[in-house]
């Protein structure tokens, strides 16, 4: 039976439909994909994210015990600042892609993904010998409230949250704290959507109240709440790797264009991802069409000559841009900016082309 989080009575009173996803009965859209898509795009989408996974280190070597169990240096981040980061396996493989956040010297709160939670939560314990650190899953204490989108800055500040600081002072990946119905809360400008927004920590028996507040609030702003479905084409349009589709253990961070997230140190967990990939593996690459055939995960990639080169890991008809998109590994000698390819989409051959990641980038205000 699939888990519910503590906002599932919310989504169910708005007409949610709902799919399984890691475990958990999730709302996959409330109106439609499209008008949740350019709701966000245009003014604001709030998502329930309750189902991710929230880990703390706490300790005096938790900077130090970090550097060691993940793929670059989190003892210098700043209090309050955050970072995306790798949970490799031994091997180099991918284990998770993970949000960090430092809270305080000697604090971090780790967000991973849901379906990672006991993977992630079972390496970071094992890793914690000879660190003076104490690894604990709090994910069932937490709710998870993501407001995305150009408006979503309007609807924090004035919804019901005493903030500690103006969310003009708060810059793009980091966290501050604030006060709903007496309770602490975290508000951190970070997202998975291509668009500037805030994430929104709260002690699981305040989030409907918080839920309720926000939906309120937005309602003048032209927020819109969002399922699962519109997150994935918002995500896929800003070029942003799904575990299970664009990482995994088979693939490592070089092949899946994130060598950057790994940081040569004295000694970590994951060392051969420094090494470089061969010479022939398949690397992450971005495929655009014309018309409206989208390709999916799981489809083939063939060069012009008919020879099987690569497979898709996620695509869709972008709603943004108006023709099909997808992210692919490919065989790198066929990974060159503007190489014509074709993809088998339903038994039909469809011409795609080589095109940089992220797909679309918004404009940016000033952070």
């Amino acid at each position: 039976m699939s888990k519910q989080t503590p906002l599932h009575a919310a989504h169910q009173r708005a007409g949610a439909s709902f799919t399984d996803f890691a475990g958990y009965d999730m709302p996959v859209r409330y109106e439609s994909d499209l008008v949740e898509h350019h709701a966000v795009r245009e003014a604001a989408g709030m998502f329930d994210l309750s189902h991710m996974a929230e880990i703390s280190v706490v300790g005096a070597g938790a900077g130090d015990f970090l550097d060691y169990a993940l793929s670059n240096k989190l003892s210098v981040l700043e209090n309050h600042q955050a970072k995306y980061s790798l949970l490799l396996s031994p091997e180099g493989g991918v284990v998770d892609d993970l949000i960090v956040y430092r809270l305080a010297e000697d604090r971090y709160l780790i967000v991973a993904n849901a379906a990672n939670r006991d993977a992630a939560v079972t390496a970071l314990s094992e890793r914690t010998t000879g660190f003076d650190v104490t690894v604990r899953d709090e994910s069932d204490d937490w709710a998870l409230i993501a407001v995305q989108g150009p408006h979503s800055r309007l609807i924090l500040e004035a919804a019901g949250i005493e903030l500690a600081e103006s969310l003009d002072e708060l810059r793009y990946y980091r966290i501050t704290t604030g006060t709903f119905n007496t309770e602490q809360v975290l508000i951190a400008r970070t997202g998975y959507t291509g668009e500037d927004g805030y994430e929104v920590y709260v002690a699981d028996t305040h989030a409907q109240a918080l839920w309720d507040e926000l939906e309120a609030t937005g309602a003048g702003h032209g927020m819109r709440l969002c399922g699962l479905a519109c997150r994935d084409t918002l995500r896929l349009e800003a070029g942003m790797p799904l575990y299970g589709h664009e990482l995994s253990l088979e693939w490592t961070p070089q092949q899946a264009g994130l060598g950057k997230v790994v940081v040569a140190k004295e000694s970590f967990v994951g060392m051969p991802a420094l090494e470089p990939s061969a010479t022939d593996a398949r690397v992450l690459v971005g495929l655009v069409a014309e018309g409206k055939r989208a390709a999916r995960a799981g489809y083939a990639v063939r060069s012009p000559e008919g020879d099987t080169i690569g497979e898709v890991t996620s695509g869709a008809l972008s709603p943004t841009l108006g023709y099909p998109i997808a992210m692919a590994y490919v065989d790198p000698h066929y990974a060159e900016l503007d190489t014509d390819l074709v993809v088998d989409v339903r038994g039909s051959d469809v011409g795609v082309r080589v095109q940089p990641l992220p797909f679309y980038q918004r404009k940016k205000a000033a952070s």
